[in-house]
């Protein structure tokens, strides 16, 4: 695989990584700053195996970081540009949801 199809397939995994509801969750609870592995099980509402599944994934593309403090886990955002990606997104969806609001109510 040359350099251009490898930069393409690990930004596919970035996107890969985020798209899952549970973990675009956590990443949106992320930008607030850090979090314990404990409070995202708490936001998401799974039970840990599936939480920590998710969260290896983010880990494993790069999205998420990790450190061990005593018997916890603490999460946070990896990626810098994250924020301006995750509102831009935001953003549009937003506007989406308010033009069809629009047309049902016109409707």
């Amino acid at each position: 695989m040359d350099k251009h199809k490898r930069y393409i397939a690990a930004q596919a995994r970035i996107f890969k990584a985020l798209g899952h509801p549970s973990r675009l969750l956590m990443v949106d609870a992320l930008r607030d700053g850090e979090k314990c592995v404990c409070d995202l099980q708490t936001l998401v509402g799974d039970d840990m195996s599936t939480v920590s599944k998710h969260l290896s994934v983010l880990r494993e593309a790069g999205v998420v970081s990790s450190e061990k403090r005593g018997t916890n886990i603490y999460y946070r955002l990896a990626l810098c540009c994250l924020e301006t990606f995750l509102s831009c997104t935001g953003e549009i969806v937003e506007k989406r949801i308010l033009s069809q609001m629009d047309m049902l109510n016109k409707g």
